[in-house]
């Protein structure tokens, strides 16, 4: 599979270099676009008859940025202009091309093939060799144009330059590259015959494989050790050719040997492909080859650089596999409430209407910023944000009711925020967390409310809320509570698609039956879930309002009436008798249905026995409710009567 830069090079290789110069602009600016240098855009832009360095290099440094066009347009110009498909892990589509803008057949006499069969043998006389010092490189595959060959490229005569052959990965002659003496011309690539994954081999066909920018380096390298050398015809095309060599060969040794200036790319190729990197010595200007380097400071310094190739080092790998010592020295799961509610991740809190959820959520949301136990839970200080998103005017008065029940204000570290939020907003999610601090705990006071628009049956509305979840969860590095409906049937859990309670890491349901109100953990991917916690909602009056009429709100209490019954110890004497003749009367008009009670069976609410109870006593009056509860125990752990959830029935 090819990574974005190939899929670009091979993008712009596709379109012919000599199309109309405002394609050809467009073309450079799309390549940039997608992550393409000016050398990739200027080796592609010298396979045109008209092309001219210095036009190519003020063009390239005309485009801007970021701004114009996108990488979509390189693509597109690839299918149409030049029949390109799509590679890669993106669908394959390609787009007619148009009749006129066909790639065309190279004019009579300008194919490689025939350029190179009327061209004469090189001799070491050739000026460019000369300049190179590579006398004695191997010259039976090099030629050169002869005087007055009708070849013209870039408005250059073509008549002495050296061309030196480019071949495809089959062997094929692909293009051309011509060589002018020194100070006679520009160095230009036959126009019309593309140079993608071109190649040129300086010396034996097999052994370490060294991969030059161009051919003046290889022969550097082809003389300090005898080895193979690549000429790649570019740095453009570094990266092709690597790829190409790794995957017919993954085993061979490539090195790649960049000019001054190409180290930060070539170590990413190298990571890439496998190979190794010689980098020219510190201090040297911008673009020189290992070429300077040898004619500078001779074979045998260019042979050191060489044999000291390294390959870059390997990144961390992703996944590390673990033992059991491992997972014994992992750091022990982090609470926010013990039990309850981690210190990071994504949590619901769910329940009908009217169960007292957000007045629940209130409570654990004021405990966990000041770090007081809940419901004899323990409780790890964090910073809160509590987004109100429904029944945004009550929480001022909610508020009021929290501290004149604790008789102290709210904690410095518990804020809420009354403005509309959106989880399918990236903005809302980007913007909310920048002013939550780390670590936090946010409540989203409904799911419904900052997923407005949404349909929560969707798995596809229900995947983008969660990703929304996520991400801000992500971003605060805290955990994200999710303040949640039940549906219709309360006992199907919470409203939505069920990929919600999957995605969540716990989850607590709170549930109503008349006065009575409980919470328990319904889902806990690390502790215990199940038992129940009673509570209930007591009424905090904060004033008189304009008619006269009282000013209130509710606050949390524990409702430990059942857990006091089931705790005391069983008593003696005839006060269950008596007791028991009290509410034996009450059970013909009790409850059916209720949780751990035989079907059908009658049950009468637990307080009611108590207040009935009572009143058969003959004791002190303010001893008669408290030895109702002793009696109606002993008459729960004699078997008499059975109890669960607050209320009672008869065995």
């Amino acid at each position: 599979m090819l990574n974005d830069l190939s899929r670009a090079s091979d993008a712009l290789y596709s379109i012919p270099p000599d199309v109309p110069r405002d394609d050809w602009v467009r073309a450079g600016m799309a390549a940039q676009s997608a992550g393409l240098d000016f050398d990739a855009f200027n080796d592609w832009s010298a396979q045109a008859g008209n092309y001219d360095e210095r036009d190519a290099r003020d063009t390239w440094r005309s485009f801007k940025p970021g701004k114009g066009l996108g990488a979509g347009t390189l693509y597109k110009m690839a299918a149409e202009l030049g029949g390109w498909r799509m590679g890669g892990d993106k669908p394959q589509r390609t787009a007619p091309a148009k009749q006129t803008e066909q790639p065309r057949k190279p004019a009579p006499g300008m194919a490689a093939a025939d350029v190179w069969s009327r061209c004469e043998a090189a001799t070491n006389a050739h000026g460019y060799i000369l300049a190179k010092g590579a006398a004695g490189v191997p010259l039976d595959t090099l030629r050169v144009v002869p005087a007055g060959d009708s070849l013209v490229i870039a408005r250059q005569s073509m008549a002495g330059f050296l061309m030196v052959p480019a071949y495809a990965p089959d062997g094929t002659l692909q293009s051309g590259q011509f060589i002018p003496p020194p100070g006679a011309g520009k160095k230009v690539n036959l126009p019309g015959a593309s140079m993608a994954g071109a190649t040129f081999t300086v010396g034996p066909n097999d052994g370490p494989a060294h991969l030059c920018e161009g051919i003046g380096a290889a022969w550097a390298v082809w003389q300090a050790t005898g080895h193979r050398a690549v000429c790649c015809f570019g740095w453009g095309n570094v990266r092709r050719v690597a790829e190409s060599m790794r995957e017919r060969d993954p085993s061979a040794r490539l090195v790649l040997v960049p000019d001054t200036g190409k180290e930060g790319d070539a170590e990413k190729i190298a990571r890439d492909v496998g190979a190794a990197i010689a980098a020219m010595p510190a201090g040297w200007p911008d673009n020189s080859d290992v070429g300077d380097l040898a004619r500078a400071e001779g074979g045998d310094a260019l042979a050191l650089l060489l044999e000291d190739a390294t390959e870059p080092p390997k990144p961390a790998p992703r996944y590390k596999l673990l033992g059991s010592a491992d997972l014994h020295a992992l750091p022990p799961l982090a609470w926010c409430v013990r039990g309850v509610l981690p210190a990071a991740g994504l949590a619901g809190l769910y329940g009908p209407s009217a169960s007292g959820k957000s007045f629940l959520a209130l409570d654990m949301a004021a405990a966990i910023a000041e770090g007081s136990r809940w419901f004899d839970c323990r409780v790890e200080s964090a910073p809160v944000v509590y987004a109100a998103l429904e029944g945004e005017a009550g929480f001022k008065l909610r508020a009021q009711a929290w501290e004149a029940h604790k008789g102290r204000t709210l904690p410095a570290g518990l804020n809420m925020v009354l403005q509309p939020f959106k989880l399918t907003d990236l903005r809302d999610i980007n913007d909310l967390a920048a002013v939550v601090p780390a670590g936090a705990v946010v409540f989203l006071d409904t799911l419904n409310r900052a997923a407005p628009t949404a349909d929560e049956n969707s798995s596809k509305d229900m995947g983008e809320i969660l990703e929304g979840a996520k991400r801000l969860q992500h971003l605060i590095n805290g955990l994200v509570v999710l303040v949640h409906h039940t549906g219709k049937n309360t006992a199907a859990g919470l409203r939505g698609h069920s990929s919600l309670f999957a995605a969540l890491d716990c989850a607590v349901e709170v549930s109503r039956d008349g006065d009575r109100r409980e919470w328990k953990v319904a889902k806990s991917k690390d502790g215990a879930d199940g038992d129940a916690h009673p509570f209930r909602l007591q009424v905090e009056t904060l004033g008189i309002d304009e008619y006269d009429d009282p000013v209130t709100s509710c606050t949390v209490r524990a409702d430990t009436n059942t857990a006091d019954i089931q705790r005391v110890k069983v008593p003696q004497g005839d006060n269950q008798r008596l007791v028991y003749d009290g509410i034996r009367g009450l059970f013909k008009d009790g409850a059916i249905g209720k949780t751990g009670a035989p079907p059908l069976r009658p049950c009468i609410e637990l307080e009611a026995a108590v207040a009935a109870g009572a009143a058969r006593l003959t004791c002190p009056s303010d001893k008669r409710t408290s030895r109702a509860r002793l009696a109606i125990t002993g008459l729960v752990s004699r078997g008499v009567c059975g109890l669960n959830d607050g209320w009672l029935w008869t065995v």
